[in-house]
């Protein structure tokens, strides 16, 4: 056990140690600069045909026929969020700044920024390199652009088809680990604490509530999760501003606490700054990677299940699925927990002795009395069962592309099962292993983005041709046709 858990760290610490955030960083930065800032320069474009959209066309909300495998825009957006609106939303931002300070909450703004253009190559690329299974469903993710994406380039191919495998291995590894252990045991530890619910009770419900939906398909998750994030965020973001509101007069202070915190301006000595910009920097990152998933390559599986023939269209949900996670919720979070009284705003430092893992709930009994912690355990219910089935499905696509559409099955019981000794257990280094995994899936996803990245560049530039310039073009749309070739011909 001793020897497992040193070889976790030793991996783990390579990962989301400055290596692999300066890797991830990196890609942000390229990506960004490859598509001209889009994110920036057409923040009004993708906020109406996402969001606004919603409002105004039918067709992004319309489910598709019951016999289509298909899922609607808005589905696809839902269970992507399903899957990212997690406790680490809470829990996660809470670790940054007890850990990182409010600093850290600036560097976490930072890398959704360039994170949205990271989740925008890879929906980008996984409508176009996507593919229909037997049974008519789009199969589409980090391994289809990776074996043929980077595989079509001159050399690469077995390249390609490698770090596809090991993309798929990892994602399993990481579905049983994040999107199962890690989610379960915060919904049965928090239930117990709040509501004295016994682990074993909680275990044997959510078998059965994941089984319903699990084994369902992609269909049956999307027309869950449609219907929960919207109510989950609606709920758990009034609830936030109404404690934020409540304490409007330190809001100035704490925004004034992150960017003094973000460059060590809080700091005296020389020394002391150094290590502040560098805690800053390093758990603003790491929780806004963990938080939003961008460049993990986890959410474009669900996004290449939808009905959308655009890739762009699909790249720009992408980009409001980080905006909506991080910059909303997560920044909501933070202002909760800076506003708190808790946390001296002029030093950046805890006054009161608070875990990571009970600081909201403790903010919201201090508006709402003794429901604030209940509710708060109630909001991580709802967020973590919705990342349990997001994960799901991520497993699910990763097992067919490995194995075939026939083991799919088996995971997905596998996969119920686990729950319930998720929710009984002590897996304190599952936990570990999990993070590990999950960060495992990143290397294989972010080379496959790099090396496609001219790729997504033409797919971007002609769809701006096509929608600003008016230019009378062929759309690009999908590879298709040429991947069915080339599989022929091999």
């Amino acid at each position: 056990m001793n020897v497992l858990k040193n070889i976790n760290d030793l991996v783990n610490g390579f990962v989301w140690g400055p290596l692999g955030l300066s890797l991830l960083f990196l890609v942000g930065v390229w990506m960004t600069l490859v598509n001209k800032g889009f994110q920036i320069t057409h923040f009004k474009h993708w906020i109406k045909q996402t969001i606004g959209a919603i409002f105004k066309d039918e067709s992004v909300r319309a489910h598709t026929h019951k016999h289509d495998k298909q899922i609607s825009q808005f589905q696809s957006l839902c269970t992507a969020l399903a899957a990212t609106i997690g406790t680490g939303n809470i829990v996660g931002v809470s670790s940054a700044i007890i850990s990182g300070g409010p600093g850290a909450i600036f560097w976490m703004w930072v890398m959704s920024i360039l994170g949205m253009m990271t989740n925008y190559s890879e929906n980008v690329l996984g409508i176009y390199y996507r593919i229909k299974n037997k049974k008519g469903e789009w199969s589409g993710g980090a391994m289809y652009y990776l074996a043929n994406g980077l595989g079509s380039k001159k050399g690469l191919k077995s390249l390609g088809k490698i770090l596809a495998i090991l993309f798929s291995l990892f994602c399993v590894l990481a579905s049983f680990g994040i999107g199962n252990i890690a989610q379960v045991n915060s919904i049965s530890g928090n239930l117990y604490t709040a509501f004295h619910i016994p682990t074993f009770i909680t275990g044997i419900l959510l078998v059965f509530l994941v089984g319903i939906v699990v084994v369902g398909g992609i269909k049956r998750v999307a027309s869950v999760t449609e219907k929960l994030v919207p109510a989950m965020a609606i709920i758990y973001i009034v609830g936030a501003l109404i404690v934020v509101f409540y304490n409007i007069q330190l809001v100035p202070s704490a925004f004034k606490a992150i960017f003094k915190g973000a460059f060590g301006l809080q700091s005296i000595k020389g020394g002391i700054i150094g290590f502040t910009i560098k805690q800053a920097v390093v758990w603003g990152f790491k929780r806004g990677a963990f938080s939003n998933e961008a460049g993990l390559g986890s959410s474009v599986m669900v996004h290449s299940s939808s009905n959308v023939k655009e890739p762009v269209q699909q790249g720009m949900w992408g980009i409001f699925e980080v905006f909506a996670d991080t910059i909303v919720v997560c920044t909501l979070t933070a202002l909760v927990v800076l506003t708190s009284g808790f946390f001296d705003l002029n030093t950046g430092m805890q006054i009161v002795e608070v875990s990571a893992s009970s600081v909201v709930g403790q903010a919201f009994g201090n508006v709402f009395g003794t429901i604030g912690p209940m509710f708060i355990a109630v909001a991580i219910l709802m967020f973590a069962f919705s990342t349990v089935l997001g994960w799901s499905h991520y497993g699910s696509k990763s097992v067919e592309y490995l194995l075939g559409e026939k083991f799919v099955f088996v995971y997905q019981l596998l996969f119920c099962g686990m729950s319930f000794f998720s929710a009984t257990m002590d897996l304190t280094l599952a936990w570990d292993l999990s993070d590990t995994f999950n960060g495992l899936m990143m290397i294989p996803n972010l080379i496959g983005v790099l090396v496609c990245s001219s790729t997504v560049k033409q797919i971007t530039q002609n769809y701006i041709d096509r929608t600003f310039k008016h230019k009378d073009i062929k759309p690009m749309y999908s590879a298709y046709d040429s991947i069915q070739k080339q599989q022929e011909e091999a």
